[in-house]
């Protein structure tokens, strides 16, 4: 009884996956190199792995309750805890490798261009010509990487907080992290309030925000006061792409995303999507906005990526087709979504 008192007080504090993992393949190795969100060899999307104070939070993100996905983990290359946030790196089974940052994915080496090209195309194939561009976020450089695709962009302003995901993305993801090597590329390692406060007014034709989910310190990034000086940075007409979620998940988050926009943007604001894999649903969105001034038609590219001058290859995901049809909407969304 002894031995089960002190085995039971042994296993008290260790995480459910390495108890989990111990049970299929007893090794001290394994027990070493497991993670909160590995159970078994299986990746699982929670709220934050570095807060047990609530072991049902695990397999319970806030954004998708009742819900989880998956991933068979070959290997986990990287784990570490950044001043922001912890950063996971892994080899999965099907999808090469994965990026999680707090628990979350952000992408994978199979179906990221997706969704970097879809957030950079949207806005830049929406205006003539552009020239400033600023991406908020997108620290793993694939946002970059589609912006540089823009012969007549002459500057890309990165504004990234976390210097942990730069470096991490430029060892395990070099065909992202590919786009920090354009020499129009300026980076800023800072909080992106604090830099756009700053930023003259108009400086830039499009802005496009890559962002994580919005809890915690993201959260700020989807109110009011941010667009306000998102607006303030672009000229007139400018242009803004903002990750806007999944539409079958946060037609809550959209709606109250959408009204803050219409109150700020005085030319048109719309929502439009696309499918990645890996994300929850399937899907996810994008608000377009533009400032008060020569008109926008999102609907319609006018600077259209097939006849861009300087292409080394074309997209594997977008098209002038596919940027027409992410803007049509399903009727269940026009009906919940009452700014559309």
């Amino acid at each position: 009884m002894s031995q089960n008192m002190n085995h039971e007080h042994d296993t008290a504090n260790i995480p459910p996956c390495c108890l989990k993992a111990r049970a299929y393949a007893p090794d001290a190795e394994l027990e070493a190199n497991c993670h909160a969100t590995v159970v078994s060899g299986w990746f699982t999307e929670h709220q934050n792995p570095s807060d047990k104070s609530d072991k049902r939070m695990y397999f319970n993100n806030p954004m998708w309750p009742g819900e989880a996905h998956s991933l068979e983990v070959k290997e986990i290359l990287f784990k570490e805890r950044s001043k922001f946030q912890e950063v996971l790196v892994f080899e999965s089974a099907t999808y090469g490798k994965v990026l999680v940052l707090d628990g979350i994915l952000q992408l994978t080496e199979r179906d990221e261009f997706a969704y970097q090209e879809m957030v950079a195309h949207l806005p830049l194939c929406s205006i003539k010509s552009p020239k400033h561009v600023l991406v908020v976020g997108g620290g793993d450089g694939g946002v970059l990487r589609e912006v540089a695709r823009h012969s007549s962009v002459e500057l890309i302003d990165i504004c990234e907080i976390d210097q942990m995901v730069i470096d991490v993305s430029k060892k395990f993801f070099p065909e992202l992290a590919v786009g920090f090597e354009d020499p129009r590329v300026h980076l800023h390692v800072e909080d992106a309030l604090e830099f756009i406060k700053h930023v003259p007014k108009g400086k830039y034709d499009a802005i496009i925000v890559d962002s994580s989910d919005p809890v915690g310190p993201a959260q700020d990034l989807v109110e009011k006061p941010f667009f306000e000086m998102i607006s303030n940075a672009l000229r007139p007409g400018g242009v803004l792409c903002n990750m806007a979620e999944s539409m079958w998940l946060h037609t809550h988050l959209i709606n109250d995303m959408l009204s803050a926009c219409r109150e700020v943007f005085k030319g048109s604001v719309h929502y439009a999507w696309a499918n990645v894999p890996t994300y929850p649903s399937g899907v996810i969105g994008f608000i377009l906005c533009s400032t008060e001034g020569p008109p926008v038609d999102f609907i319609n590219p006018v600077n259209p990526i097939e006849k861009l001058e300087g292409e080394v290859s074309e997209p594997r995901f977008y098209n002038s087709q596919i940027h027409t049809a992410a803007f049509a909407l399903p009727s269940f969304v026009r009906k919940q979504v009452s700014c559309l």
